[in-house]
């Protein structure tokens, strides 16, 4: 189901104009209106989902399969020297628009974009808390 007030709701589902690369019966790829390089894409699916807290399993397990195939199209169609996946879930992490979306980043050798952070570190018994803490 798509939400009236959501943008990438009504890019995905052509209320909007947008410059796609590829499309089926549950996704809208799309190139980035604000690109961060060149061929920055966004997989959309047509359905809302807020994030990948709520994306339905079934959609998400068509998600990566795209993705996939997209990247590798995109590696040969730009001559891209690697590439960045990207899915941010929650304003904290970087999310700006409330719709589950994964951004393809082709990557360049001269590209200026920077995705490096600090690495931390923890003692043994702080490891094993937070591995406690998530063991399912």
């Amino acid at each position: 189901m798509k939400k009236d007030d959501c943008i990438f709701c009504k890019l995905a589902n052509g209320e909007i104009p947008t410059n796609a690369i590829y499309e089926d019966d549950d996704f809208k790829v799309i190139l980035d209106a604000a690109p961060a390089t060149r061929g920055h894409a966004l997989i959309l699916p047509k359905e809302h989902f807020d994030n990948l807290y709520e994306i339905d399993d079934a959609v998400a397990a068509k998600v990566l399969p795209l993705a996939k195939n997209v990247a590798a199209h995109m590696q040969k169609a730009l001559d891209c020297d690697g590439l960045n996946l990207l899915q941010n879930n929650g304003e904290t992490a970087g999310q700006t628009v409330f719709h589950f979306h994964m951004h393809l980043l082709p990557r360049y050798t001269d590209d200026t974009l920077n995705m490096d952070w600090e690495h931390l570190s923890f003692t043994d018994e702080e490891i094993g808390e937070i591995r406690d803490s998530l063991a399912m």
